[in-house]
């Protein structure tokens, strides 16, 4: 049995570092550049790998360079690609810009060939779904494909876990199906209307997400670790973790997912996983580049231990 499949998107990102964005019609000079793997469903991917979980990947791909890319990261990476190939479009790509000094980031993605996945592209690797642990996606893909997704492994009693990201609004009919929501901040004032400035923000946005039909809530707060909110009604602050002095934030959340989903098919208690989990996302956040950064298991569990 495999221990994770993710449903997402891969694209190619292509970072610049600079000290501000140029205006319209201004060319500015950068202070580095980095290309590499990237998209949400990608990045967790490798983070759950490089963790030692077993782990498939549902996607839609170009039949261009870039999907040769992700070919290749996926063998690298020990990941068992479950892809659509696509001869009428392109593989995505995604365009990230951070600020050399603060170390912001403002990213425009273009998924590519998997905006067009379907629910017959889902639907065609339900055996693998249903002969995994866990099953985690997020919303880069359409939102069709998670729902047929999400509904496949609640079927076959998988655990679930939705990414509510990039922030939308999202049904009652998915909310419903997933055991774990992990939205960040902003993600999760989009969904239920409540703004977080503090963890008793955090935790009425819990409460109030609750109500909308997924059984456990996990927010992740950033520097301040995540908030957990139980199906039983227990809410519980979960501290970060900083090995190191900042790098750069992009792909932080999706460390934290993948680690999360490795740590559930691992079938540890959730106060640890997500320990766990926030651990990884602090040790991503000290290096460049989002499935770059993503840490291994050796890594992890040193710190986790200290």
């Amino acid at each position: 049995m495999t221990d994770i499949t993710v449903l997402g998107i891969f694209v190619t990102d292509m970072t610049f570092f600079a000290e501000r964005q140029p205006l319209m019609g201004e060319s500015i000079i950068g202070r580095d550049f980095t290309l590499g793997p990237g998209g949400k469903g990608a990045n967790q991917a490798i983070a759950a790998s490089r963790l030692g979980a077993t782990v498939n990947f549902i996607s839609r791909l170009g039949q261009d360079e870039f999907a040769e890319m992700a070919l290749s990261i996926f063998e690298k990476e020990g990941i068992n690609p479950l892809l659509t190939k696509d001869n009428q479009s392109y593989t995505g790509a995604a365009s990230i810009f951070v600020n050399s000094s603060t170390l912001d980031n403002a990213i425009i993605v273009d998924p590519g060939a998997a905006k067009l996945l379907t629910k017959m592209d889902v639907i065609k690797y339900t055996k693998q779904i249903q002969n995994s642990k866990v099953f985690l996606t997020q919303l880069e893909q359409p939102l069709e494909a998670a729902l047929t997704g999400l509904s496949i492994a609640r079927k076959a009693n998988i655990t679930t876990i939705l990414n509510p990201a990039p922030a939308t609004e999202i049904n009652k009919e998915t909310l419903s199906l997933c055991d774990y929501l992990t939205p960040n901040e902003t993600e999760a004032e989009t969904l239920c209307g409540v703004r977080i400035s503090n963890l008793d923000d955090a935790i009425v946005a819990a409460k109030k997400l609750q109500e909308m039909g997924p059984s456990n809530i996990i927010i992740t707060l950033g520097e301040s670790g995540a908030l957990f909110q139980s199906s039983t009604g227990l809410s519980n602050h979960i501290k970060s973790f900083k090995p190191g002095p900042l790098k750069e934030t992009t792909g932080a959340g999706d460390c934290f997912n993948g680690a999360l989903a490795r740590c559930i098919a691992k079938e540890m208690p959730i106060l640890d996983c997500i320990e766990y989990a926030c651990t990884a996302a602090g040790i991503s956040v000290t290096r460049s580049g989002t499935a770059n950064s993503m840490p291994s298991a050796m890594e992890v569990t040193s710190l986790v231990k200290k």
